[in-house]
């Protein structure tokens, strides 16, 4: 794999981890909010969540791309844009 290639598959695998860590506080915050008994702040955060989680899924992780690339063998293809 190119620096070029690795770099670009790091920044995917962090910004990855860094989804992955916001929807986990999104999960603690409404397992607190959810104990506390506070409705009206439990479903603004369940509903800001599923917008994160929407928003999240709509971009394609960088790493995806240099993932599939590596599964099917294609090394000459240009990187991701």
């Amino acid at each position: 794999m190119t620096k070029k290639n690795e770099t670009i598959r790091n920044k995917g695998l962090n910004n990855l981890s860094l989804i992955n860590k916001i929807y986990q506080s999104f999960e603690t915050l409404e397992h607190v909010l959810g104990e506390l008994k506070m409705e009206e702040a439990l479903f603004m955060t369940y509903a800001a969540k599923k917008s994160f989680a929407r928003a999240a899924m709509k971009e394609k992780p960088l790493c995806h791309f240099e993932v599939q690339k590596e599964k099917s063998g294609d090394t000459n293809s240009s990187t991701a844009s």
